[in-house]
């Protein structure tokens, strides 16, 4: 039996998503919850929990656009095709995030308001974006002669638009949490008050998506509910509740790890969830991995680059964050 190429490269994709979305999301998560962080030097303070670490997550982001466009090309096109207007908002406010970064820092006092603005504002705009594409990909994309045969707009949908509220808010819970994990002080307090209510806030969107989605898509419908796969899958709504309820008792006992450690487990579940709702399909809603795959001989010879790329990824990431542990306060910096 032979290797199957778009099985390994589909794999491949789906884990530089999850790396980004939680490498990129706590720091976009800082910037929701700036409005929160009052004190400047409390607001110093959070942006220097990522600043050494926040470029490079954004690496997993580029893997997997190219590797998209490598191994699913017709995936590529199409979907880019449909969330042009969505993609380049994103990286809009992607750039007015990253340009906030650098030079924050650098303005003075009198000047420090306009690069905040322009952090929470970009991490606002690509959060809801991305959250926009997310609600789009899972409504699908109308495909003929392989090209995609909707409109310039049919992205923006009620739907859409409420996952790209539902992503603020997780990204908020992942940016509360990590702050939790790398801080001390008065900011750690606010952060642990802040949990539980965006706890309860990720539940209820959650809960929202989750029913609207087998609402509207009689296919994933059938999936969840049907007979033998309800048994299958039930284990994961179960642990999105039993993590739920661990993330609120370690807030409560104010820990200092656990939080992050169990909101990455419900973003690692609603991950899962979304895969069960349309795997194998690339292009929802009937166009499977298979179908949008590019000759084996381009998938061979480009996954033998990602193998060798991917480990050196992986390398100088855990290096970065390992070099950049502990926690970070006004005074010294790292410790």
């Amino acid at each position: 039996m032979g290797v199957d190429l778009s099985l390994i490269w589909a794999v491949i994709i789906i884990f530089g998503i999850m790396m980004y979305v939680v490498m990129d999301g706590f720091d976009l998560g800082i910037g929701i919850l700036f409005p929160f962080i009052r004190d400047e030097s409390d607001r110093d303070v959070a942006m220097n929990t990522v600043a050494p670490v926040w470029d490079g997550n954004e690496t997993w982001l580029v893997l997997g656009g190219a590797g998209l466009f490598a191994a699913f090309p017709l995936a590529y096109s199409v979907v880019l095709s449909a969330l042009y207007l969505p993609i380049i908002f994103m990286l809009m406010g992607l750039i007015f995030r990253g340009v906030a970064f650098e030079f924050r820092f650098k303005a003075s006092k009198a000047r420090q308001h306009v690069w905040d603005k322009a952090f929470i504002g970009g991490s606002l705009v690509a959060t809801f974006f991305q959250g926009v594409a997310l609600g789009a990909f899972i409504h699908g994309f109308p495909v003929a002669d392989r090209a995609y045969a909707g409109a310039a707009l049919d992205w923006l949908t009620p739907f859409s638009v409420f996952c790209g509220l539902a992503l603020i808010v997780a990204y908020a819970l992942l940016g509360c949490t990590w702050l939790i994990m790398k801080t001390a002080g008065d900011l750690q307090k606010r952060m642990h008050d802040l949990g539980p209510p965006l706890v309860w806030a990720v539940l209820l969107v959650t809960g929202i998506v989750s029913l609207w989605t087998p609402l509207t898509h009689p296919a994933i419908a059938e999936r969840w509910f049907s007979m033998p796969n309800l048994i299958l899958f039930m284990p994961v709504p179960i642990l999105v509740l039993l993590c739920a309820f661990g993330l609120l008792r370690a807030i409560a006992r104010y820990a200092h790890y656990t939080p992050f450690l169990f909101t990455l487990a419900l973003i690692f579940l609603g991950y899962s969830g979304l895969g069960i709702s349309l795997w194998p399909n690339i292009i929802p809603p009937d166009v499977s991995i298979w179908e949008a795959a590019s000759p084996p001989e381009s998938q061979g010879f480009t996954l033998v680059g990602a193998l060798l790329i991917i480990p050196l990824i992986l390398m100088y990431t855990a290096w970065s964050y390992y070099v950049f542990r502990g926690k970070v306060s006004a005074d010294d910096g790292y410790h």
